[in-house]
């Protein structure tokens, strides 16, 4: 019963303190930088007007990313009708090698959109 209570509690404690000490190491570093005179512009490095939001890239990765599955999963099905191969491997491993394969399509997507901006 103890068991059943110690383990969401030690998960949330054990998310407080990474929080904590991330805001707390990051407000120390800028006070400190600001003690010595830096300019203020490296806190807000890369929120220039010519950087594609966040959400653009997440977007695009998410897409592509269903699309290969997607694919993957009818990639299976032909393996599994036509060559007579285990559903257990077949599934599996098309969905992988094509989820792979659809993250690189994704981070090359991104990139060539970051250097035409």
């Amino acid at each position: 019963m103890a068991e059943a209570i110690l383990i969401p509690i030690s998960f949330f404690l054990v998310i407080f303190a990474i929080t904590y000490l991330y805001f707390s190491t990051r407000n120390k570093e800028r006070l400190a930088l600001i003690e010595k005179g830096v300019d203020a512009s490296i806190f807000f490095k890369g929120k220039g007007e010519h950087n594609i939001p966040t959400w653009k890239i997440i977007l695009i990765n998410f897409a592509v990313l269903l699309m290969s599955v997607g694919t993957a999963i009818f990639v299976a099905s032909v393996l599994v009708n036509a060559f007579n191969l285990d559903e257990e491997v077949a599934y599996p491993g098309t969905i992988f090698l094509m989820a792979g394969a659809g993250l690189l399509v994704g981070f090359n997507m991104t990139k060539r959109l970051e250097k035409q901006d």
